[in-house]
């Protein structure tokens, strides 16, 4: 029942934002009452917290998955690519200000997930694709990986989401697709190509 109704809140907030969910909405959808929902969480705060945990942890695991799959690094660009893809469509942007503003415990937590998870999985990726000769051997993945997380705040400010001339998406995937034409070699970008057309 907990699994479910975590479940249910991390669809919730991430598509219609974290205000605008209630309790009663989460216990109707479960199938519940509202009673049930308060004898595994005691508010909503330890909800919303739990819920984005659990989402940050399917990511940590399916991102785990895709560094030990071949030679762990096209793969990991063309799936995080799906990954992020499928993440920002169904994403309500203002959830990311309402967590800001109303859950600096779940905000911080997403920071730590930055920095110790996903700094660390891009400098990985970074370190394993020189080795094999697909990035350029002369980049410094620290600084790289650092500069791409700042990509992806940045495309997230709020003055991005209600532009008429592209969408969020199409942010996200043009800045990708800059940074990695930035540091591959000729053998990775024909690599990454092949296996993005494939996919």
């Amino acid at each position: 029942m907990r699994e479910k109704i975590l479940g249910i809140a991390s669809d919730q907030f991430s598509q219609y934002g974290v205000r605008a969910i209630t309790m009663e909405d989460i216990a109707r959808l479960a199938g519940i009452s509202k009673k049930t929902i308060y004898q595994e969480f005691i508010d909503k705060k330890q909800l919303v917290k739990e819920a984005f945990s659990m989402a940050l942890k399917e990511d940590q695991d399916t991102l785990d998955k895709i560094l030990e799959g071949e030679d762990g690094v096209i793969e990991h660009l063309v799936h995080t690519s799906k990954m992020v893809r499928e993440r920002l469509s169904t994403l309500n942007p203002m959830v990311l200000l309402e967590i800001q503003k109303y859950f600096p415990e779940v905000w911080e937590m997403f920071n730590q997930f930055k920095e110790e998870i996903i700094v660390t999985d891009i400098v990985n990726v970074l370190e394993k694709g020189k080795t094999l000769g697909y990035f350029r051997p002369e980049i410094n993945a620290k600084i790289l990986a650092n500069m791409r997380i700042d990509q992806i705040s940045a495309a997230m400010n709020p003055s991005n989401y209600d532009r008429r001339d592209f969408s969020l998406l199409t942010l996200h995937m043009e800045m990708l697709d800059h940074f990695l034409h930035g540091i591959f070699t000729e053998k990775g970008r024909q690599a990454y190509l092949q296996k993005r057309n494939t996919y």
